[in-house]
């Protein structure tokens, strides 16, 4: 607008001029004023922002292009780490379930072994209760036979310092009473045998088995069968006694009346 306002002034003088009629003349343009606009500084200004304004749009692109980029491979690491953390949580559960598994396994196993030390221990219990029971019973068979034996002892020395007096005795009856003697396969049992106690068979027999083992005497089997009562009243009478000799006569006599 100033550089019009400048202008139009010079446009109006020339005009007001005559026209040169002659070659010599000078041109309008000679006569106009020399006005500097500042294209070059301007031309200048505008290289230096369009090459800043590129460099900027070019920062710009590479830089969204790197921020892509870096999102791109953001992504694919997130997804990587996902896919990752996706199978650390399988192998988790996966653990987990073993580790479950492996612990009622435990518990189970734990809870047998409990139970077979409560039995066992129920077993060692009744075992040492029965082994106790047994060293008493043990003690006390030791005891009895120990008993035994010193009571055999004495009934053996009573029997060898009887048999002195008793052998020329027995053998009276012996041949009074038509016995004899026999062992019957125990050291205190002894078998009486009679002949002649069947008035028409004198070889048939009659014999009984008298166990000397126990401080009361006890006849063990007899043949042929005789009344029980019998028996039982000469046996107790035996055993009040010790009369060997009545004993034996009164079975032989039980023997005759049975086998007539």
């Amino acid at each position: 607008m100033a550089a019009a306002a400048t202008f139009e002034p010079s446009l109006s003088t020339s005009a007001m001029r005559p026209p040169l009629s002659s070659a010599d003349a000078p041109s309008m343009a000679d006569s106009l004023p020399n006005t500097n606009f500042g294209f070059d500084d301007l031309r200048e200004r505008m290289a230096r922002f369009t090459a800043r304004f590129d460099d900027f749009i070019e920062k710009g692109r590479r830089r969204v292009l790197e921020e892509r980029n870096q999102f791109r491979v953001n992504v694919v690491e997130l997804q990587e780490d996902q896919r990752m953390r996706k199978r650390d949580i399988e192998i988790l559960n996966l653990k987990q379930t073993t580790h479950s598994q492996t612990v009622a396994k435990e518990a189970a196993e734990t809870a047998e072994l409990h139970t077979a030390i409560q039995q066992l221990t129920s077993q060692r219990d009744t075992a040492l209760s029965s082994r106790d029971a047994l060293k008493a019973e043990v003690a006390d068979v030791q005891a009895a036979i120990a008993a035994r034996r010193d009571a055999q002892h004495k009934h053996a020395r009573y029997l060898d310092a009887q048999s002195r007096f008793n052998g020329p005795e027995l053998q009276f009856w012996e041949d009074h009473l038509c016995m004899r003697i026999e062992g019957a396969g125990l050291a205190d049992r002894l078998k009486f045998v009679f002949t002649h106690v069947h008035e028409r068979d004198w070889e048939r027999e009659g014999w009984f088995e008298l166990d000397l083992g126990k401080r009361e005497y006890e006849i063990v089997a007899y043949r042929p069968k005789v009344e029980k009562e019998g028996v039982e009243g000469l046996l107790e009478r035996l055993n009040e006694s010790r009369d060997l000799t009545a004993f034996l006569k009164g079975m032989r006599e039980l023997f005759v009346e049975a086998l007539k």
